[in-house]
């Protein structure tokens, strides 16, 4: 077909699909019965404590400053009984590598099996490790007595020379938040802001109050100590969860959030820890759905998986951070083709691509949803992929305009 039929086609398609949304209550209609049923499901969130697992597991805690002072203490004194016994010391790390991690069905998240090594200082292998492991317990036992707070990338910089990369202190953080039992905000060592929010949202963050319908297009950074926000309180409907900056800024600037109320997160790619605990937060203060926009591919998948399932990394705060019963919205592999996504829109998966995919199929907790399982399947079997933006190809306020509202309407998400 020439380049003018092909336009001709499309701009058929759009009207047919405009004239198919009906008006705004109509399109809303579906997403309040998934809010009603939301608040009517006052079944409390089972722990661990309650399920008969095959496998001890361990989980952290919000500690209070003065306890986690009396754990690092508690460590310390250890380490000094055991240097004066002429011992040398070690620390006991909680392993949290792959094979350590374990998916538990009852409660839709990945948790960490209560397996734990020996980082000894005597060993030419774990030497420097725990000469990390001993500074970064002294800074946070600082912090604490303090009680200041400080990012992930001040504390690097304390001792450049012996962290040499952020990467390893960072990594070393995770294994005292696991250590010690708490998580890793008790610490007092936060991630840079990342995360944005807008829309039909207040709170009150250390004492200031936020209105994040006045936030403009860039929306409001989401506070990196989740502690401080307090108050919060909303008339949304929905808590729309976007991947990408650029979806996020198209509907902030069309003010997406007046016609249809909602709340929209973006972590701006990889979530960060901030970003999924103030989500979770929302969730259980409102009450209402969580809908997830993010790109046809598997790393879209793997996004959404890491907000509802948790992170391997951090499987063993999976409590804290996870948001059960997220719907995926779109951009799903079966929309490219329902909503005829132009050829020169859709990529090549490349072969990176095909192999997260079939590893994605692989893990337990993709198993545990047939339709998402279905989605996956149907994408490795084109081989194809597409961005959000790839709608923009019918017109940038597209998204906004057309598809998010199509999709609403029909209760299109699983």
């Amino acid at each position: 077909m020439s380049k003018a039929g092909t336009s001709k086609r499309a701009g058929e398609d759009i009207n047919k699909q405009q004239k198919k949304i009906k008006n705004i209550d109509e399109v809303l209609k579906l997403v309040k019965k998934l809010a009603e049923q939301g608040r009517k499901n006052t079944t409390a969130e089972r722990s661990l404590a309650e399920l008969d697992l095959a496998h001890s597991v361990r989980e952290v805690v919000d500690k209070d400053a003065d306890a986690v002072l009396d754990e690092i203490e508690t460590t310390m004194l250890e380490v000094a009984q055991s240097i004066l016994a002429g011992n040398g010391y070690s620390f006991d790390i909680p392993s949290r590598a792959k094979g350590n991690q374990l998916y538990v069905p009852e409660l839709d998240r990945i948790v960490l099996k209560d397996t734990v090594s020996k980082r000894p200082f005597a060993s030419s292998q774990a030497c420097r490790k725990t000469a990390i492991t001993t500074r970064i317990l002294g800074l946070v036992h600082e912090l604490c007595n303090k009680q200041i707070n400080v990012t992930k990338r001040d504390l690097f910089y304390t001792d450049v020379k012996l962290f040499e990369d952020q990467r390893e202190s960072d990594a070393v953080l995770d294994d005292l938040s696991c250590m010690l039992g708490c998580t890793r905000s008790s610490l007092h060592v936060v991630a840079s802001e990342k995360g944005v929010v807008v829309g039909r949202l207040t709170f009150t963050e250390d004492g200031d109050h936020i209105d994040c319908r006045r936030m403009g297009v860039g929306g409001k950074a989401i506070p990196p100590n989740i502690s401080k926000v307090s108050n919060i309180a909303s008339d949304a409907l929905f808590i729309l969860l976007v991947e990408k900056d650029a979806a996020f800024m198209r509907l902030a600037e069309d003010r997406f959030y007046n016609d249809y109320p909602s709340i929209i997160i973006t972590a701006k790619g990889q979530p960060d820890v901030a970003t999924r605990l103030f989500l979770r937060k929302l969730k259980l203060s409102l009450k209402i759905p969580v809908l997830a926009l993010v790109d046809s591919d598997p790393y879209g998948l793997k996004i959404l998986s890491v907000y509802m399932k948790g992170s391997m990394n951090m499987s063993y705060d999976s409590s804290n951070l996870t948001t059960p019963d997220i719907k995926w919205l779109g951009v799903r592999p079966s929309d490219l083709d329902r909503f005829n996504i132009p050829a020169q829109c859709r990529l090549a998966m490349t072969d990176e691509d095909l192999k997260t995919g079939r590893k994605l199929l692989e893990e337990d907790f993709i198993k545990a949803n047939p339709a998402w399982v279905a989605e996956l399947e149907l994408m490795l079997k084109k081989k194809e992929k597409a961005e959000i933006q790839a709608l923009s190809s019918f017109g940038f306020q597209y998204l906004s305009q057309v598809y998010l509202p199509l999709k609403l309407q029909e209760g299109d998400w699983i």
